[in-house]
């Protein structure tokens, strides 16, 4: 079975065989992940990322069940976004905004079309609600940041727990809590600490992003392509996520070296 064939509760991990040895998350295997590395924090054009989710353009934000067993969104806490999405818990908690009325944004964000069919607010929301009245499990849901115009990063799986409506101005507009999947499974078992997570603020990958230029890292190599949000002290050794000091881009085959010296 696939991973995306995969309907987890919430709170399992992921198998093995989720993770693959090419695609880098982080430098250093775990005895966790069999010495698989997920693929995580890596940036991808647009036409790349579509491609991997088998469609020819991902044209909305919000695509709930588009990759079959999951949904899809597109966020951004860039200066200028349309939607005020939020980034908290530093990176294991996104609260994700609503989308607007195609033809009116000034009016309050809709539940249902006018046909009487949900929107993908309604989709989302009757998910989440489903999920907080135990009549399914929380839905899994790949979310794609923008660094900037036509470069994203893959931000992996997160579970939709929540949702609700608040004011925004002279309108209502939906709101959308996700937690990552790494929290959710080590939430059950044991207390975080600050700092600790895996996952790459936005605002670090942002600030990574300008400094590093969009190229590899390593020294005689400037390769813009397949590149990775590195971690400099590696997380396993006690390397933080939330500071932009410790993390830095890497081309994967660098990581990838990097890594089996690590080893």
């Amino acid at each position: 079975m696939g991973c995306t064939e995969l309907q987890l509760p919430l709170g399992t991990p992921y198998p093995t065989h989720c993770y693959s040895p090419t695609s880098v998350y982080d430098r250093t295997a775990t005895t966790e992940y069999s010495g698989r590395i997920p693929a995580m924090n890596e940036v991808i054009p647009y036409d790349e990322m579509c491609r991997r989710e088998g469609k020819r353009k991902l044209q909305k934000g919000m695509n709930f069940g588009l990759g079959g067993n999951y949904s899809i969104v597109l966020m951004s806490v860039r200066r200028g976004a349309p939607y005020n999405d939020r980034i908290e818990d530093n990176g294991a908690t996104l609260i994700y905004e609503g989308h607007n009325a195609p033809k009116d944004p000034s009016i309050d964000q809709p539940e249902f079309n006018r046909g009487g069919t949900p929107t993908e607010n309604g989709r989302f929301h009757h998910a989440a609600q489903g999920y907080k009245t135990g009549t399914r499990q929380a839905e899994r849901v790949k979310v794609y940041q923008k660094i900037r115009a036509g470069i994203w990063s893959d931000n992996g799986f997160f579970h939709l727990v929540n949702s609700w409506t608040e004011q925004s101005g002279a309108r209502h507009v939906f709101k959308f809590k996700l937690i990552s999947v790494e929290k959710a499974t080590t939430s059950l078992t044991a207390p975080s600490l600050p700092g600790r997570g895996r996952l790459i603020p936005a605002s670090v990958k942002i600030e990574v992003w300008k400094r590093d230029k969009g190229t590899c890292q390593h020294e005689d190599c400037d390769a813009t392509d397949e590149l990775h949000f590195d971690h400099v002290v590696p997380f396993a050794k006690g390397g933080t996520s939330v500071v932009a000091k410790n993390i830095q881009l890497l081309c994967a085959r660098h990581n990838l070296e990097k890594s089996d010296r690590i080893k």
